[in-house]
């Protein structure tokens, strides 16, 4: 479910990049296909949308293990970032007709869970140089 309250508490005009973390069902729910094949139709749908509102797709690729903390729970399957110029074009994106009724029923019937977490842009407290 999309936490619109947590999301209103950030800066509605500040970029913002989005980490999907994504677990499969073996079989959509839909009967059409795998969990993938259902989030590869949610993918068709969405990338559009996404680009529609100025977001890029930054990275996408399988999660392959647990490189540090508790393994259990940990299981993803997909990993995917996404920058969008603003919170308000996220928001406007999910929370549009066309995304629930062209596209959120594919993550559904794809998705055994769904994780998005926002983030900053970028964070230069830190440097790695």
């Amino acid at each position: 479910m999309l936490n619109i309250a947590g999301l209103e508490r950030l800066d509605p005009q500040a970029p913002v990049v989005m980490l999907n973390l994504m677990r499969f069902h073996a079989r959509s729910r839909d009967g059409d296909g795998s969990g993938w094949d259902a989030y590869l139709r949610y993918s068709a749908v969405t990338v559009p949308m996404i680009k529609a509102r100025g977001g890029t797709l930054l990275w996408t690729g399988e999660a392959k293990a647990v490189a540090l903390g508790p393994h259990a729970g940990s299981d993803w399957d997909f990993v995917a970032l996404v920058h969008y110029p603003t919170v308000t074009a996220f928001l406007d994106m999910m929370t549009s007709e066309a995304y629930e009724r062209e596209a959120d029923p594919h993550r559904v019937n794809g998705c055994a869970e769904h994780l998005i977490i926002a983030t900053s842009e970028a964070y230069s407290k830190f440097s790695l140089g």
